[in-house]
């Protein structure tokens, strides 16, 4: 009898965890179709809920990590994506630049300018040419703030260059003001 009772409460068991595992794939399929359509606030507290049971790979941890971008969380956002980037090498380049900017601008937003850099970096290497001027700029402003002027107004310069390629209106703004601050960091150096 006692082995009966054990088999059964096993089986309910068993039947349980199988029910439960369902459920957290189709969470998950749920999460990766937000996640793929740009709703990154729905996808978060499924990411985050299904990364707290069970060790997600380092791909899934990586759309946490931007979920938590685009929610402006970028504390959670640095400790996620960061965690899983020697993981990542093994991706498609672009792919990969997708982590290193929202990784990097995670850090820019919170003053981390020093830890911004090798990833502003590594994203250089692996994005489109369109998307250079971007980390380029965002550099510039890293070496700035750290008061590496000679260096920002080279960083700028480079941003300058990949935004006259690729004008669009936007860019042009940042060309203008981009050429005032190289302006104004080039008056700085000479005194």
């Amino acid at each position: 009898i006692i082995i009966f009772i054990l088999t059964v409460l096993f089986m309910v068991d068993l039947h349980a965890m199988q029910q439960n595992d369902i459920s957290d794939s189709k969470k998950l399929s749920r999460a990766l179709e937000y996640f793929g359509s740009g709703k990154f606030n729905e996808a978060l507290p499924l990411l985050s809920n299904l990364n707290a049971r069970y060790r997600l790979n380092p791909r899934y941890k990586a759309y946490l990590g931007i979920c938590y971008y685009h929610e402006w969380k970028y504390e959670e956002a640095c400790a996620i994506i960061d965690s899983v980037l020697t993981d990542i090498e093994v991706f498609a380049p672009h792919e990969r630049s997708v982590y290193y900017h929202a990784s990097a601008e995670s850090h820019f937003s919170l003053g981390e300018y020093e830890r911004a850099i090798p990833l502003y970096e590594k994203m250089i290497n692996v994005c489109y040419d369109i998307e250079k001027g971007d980390a380029l700029y965002r550099l510039g402003f890293c070496y700035m703030f750290a008061g590496r002027n000679d260096i920002a107004v080279e960083y700028f310069n480079s941003a300058l260059s990949y935004y006259k390629q690729y004008i669009n209106q936007e860019r042009r703004a940042r060309i203008v003001q981009i050429e005032k601050m190289v302006k104004g960091l080039n008056k700085k150096l000479e005194n």
